[in-house]
C-alpha cells in the first residue's frame, strides 16, 4: 500500500549559466519546501491569467520602501492584477518616490537614539529622511485642501485624485497610483488612517470624510462580475477587506463560490490565530476561498519571493499584457 504516497521522486535542480526566474523556478517543481511552493505560484498565476478573472492585490509590508515600486508598476501595466487594496504605508512611499524622493540603504545594526538626532527613519535596514516624510505630510494636506470637495469619499476616488496628483508631480518615475491612475486600476486602502496619508490629511480643513462603507460595497461588487484570483503580499487588513468581499456577497444575496485562484506570500504563522497567517484551508470554512481552488501558501520574505515569481509569470507569457477587465461602473 505504501507505494500510493512514493510515486513522484525529487528531481534535483540542475544550474546552468545564465538562467531565467522561468527556468529557476521551473527546475524547483521537482524540489521540496518553500521551493515548491514558489515554483506552484509561478504556476497558479501564469495559468489563471489565460481565463476571463479579475486578479486582486492585497499589499501589505513596506514593500516600496523595500524596492517593490516598479515589481508592482510592471504588474499594473501588464494587468497581472486587477483591483488593489493595500496599506496606506505603501501608498505614501509610493507616492514619495514618484515624487522623486528616496529610501536609502542602511542596517538594523545601528544606534537608534542617533538616528533621531539626526532626524533618519528607520524600517529595518532601510533608512528614509524625516524631514522629508514630514514635507510630504504637509504637501498631502495642502493638495487635499485645494483638490477634495466637502463630501464623503470612497478611499478608491480619493486615491484616484491622488494618483492623478502622482502621475503630475512624477519626477521621471512612476509608481503605483500614478499607473493605477494612467491604467483605471481601482486601488482600496481600508486603514488609510493608519498611515501618513492620514497624518498628512490631519491638516486639511474642512476635515475629509471617508466613506468606508461604500468601498465594502464597491469591492463586493467587483466581486461578483466575474470569477476571482487573490494575491495577497503579507497579510493584514488588505487582506481580510479581499477576503471579506466574498462573504458580504453572500449576505447581499449574490452568490458566489470563494476565490478560485490563491497565493500568499507570508511569513506569519497560523498557530497564533492572527489573521495574516491564516491559511486558505480555514478561509474554506468562511466561503472566502472557494473549495476547490487552485492555491498555495509560499511561506518566505515577500521581498524575495514576489520578484522571482512575477519575473518567471512574465517571461512565461512572454511580455505579453491582458487587456484587463474594462473600466468599473461605480
Amino acid at each position: 500500500m505504501k507505494r500510493r504516497y512514493l510515486t513522484h521522486p525529487t528531481r534535483p535542480i540542475e544550474l546552468k549559466a545564465g538562467m531565467t526566474c522561468d527556468e529557476l523556478l521551473t527546475g524547483l517543481e521537482g524540489c521540496s519546501f518553500q521551493a515548491r511552493a514558489l515554483a506552484h505560484a509561478a504556476r497558479i498565476w501564469t495559468g489563471a491569467l489565460d481565463e476571463d478573472i479579475i486578479v486582486w492585490l492585497g499589499l501589505a509590508g513596506a514593500m516600496v520602501p523595500a524596492g517593490m515600486r516598479k515589481v508592482l508598476v510592471t504588474l499594473i501595466e501588464h494587468r497581472f492584477i486587477d483591483v488593489i487594496a493595500s496599506t496606506g504605508a505603501n501608498l505614501y512611499h509610493d507616492f514619495y518616490e514618484t515624487a522623486g524622493s528616496f529610501h536609502y540603504l542602511g542596517s538594523p545594526n545601528v544606534d537608534d537614539t542617533k538616528l533621531r538626532e539626526d532626524k533618519v527613519d528607520r524600517i529595518y535596514d532601510t533608512f528614509a529622511d524625516e524631514e522629508g516624510f514630514m514635507s510630504l505630510d504637509r504637501r498631502i494636506g495642502k493638495w487635499a485642501t485645494k483638490t477634495l470637495e466637502e463630501r464623503p469619499y470612497t478611499t478608491r476616488e480619493f486615491l484616484h485624485l491622488l494618483g492623478k496628483e502622482a502621475n503630475r508631480v512624477s519626477k521621471g518615475q512612476q509608481g503605483i497610483l500614478s499607473t493605477a491612475y494612467r491604467k483605471g486600476v481601482p486601488v482600496y486602502c481600508p486603514a488609510i488612517g493608519d498611515s501618513s496619508i492620514g497624518i498628512g490629511l490631519a491638516e486639511r480643513e474642512p476635515r475629509v470624510l471617508f466613506d468606508m462603507i461604500g468601498d465594502v460595497e464597491e469591492t463586493a461588487r467587483i466581486a461578483a462580475m466575474k470569477p476571482t484570483m487573490v494575491i495577497y503580499v503579507g497579510g493584514g487588513t488588505p487582506k481580510n477587506f479581499i477576503q471579506q468581499t466574498e462573504v458580504t456577497n453572500n449576505i447581499l444575496g449574490r452568490p458566489v463560490d470563494g476565490h478560485r485562484y490563491a497565493i500568499q506570500f507570508v511569513a506569519d504563522p497560523p498557530h497564533w490565530g492572527g489573521l495574516s497567517g491564516c491559511t486558505f484551508d480555514e478561509a474554506v470554512s468562511w466561503g472566502k476561498i472557494a473549495v476547490d481552488a487552485k492555491q498555495v501558501s509560499v511561506l518566505c520574505d515577500a521581498a524575495l519571493a514576489l520578484p522571482l515569481v512575477a519575473a518567471a509569470v512574465l517571461t512565461r507569457r512572454k511580455g505579453r499584457k491582458r487587456p484587463g477587465i474594462p473600466q468599473f461602473t461605480f
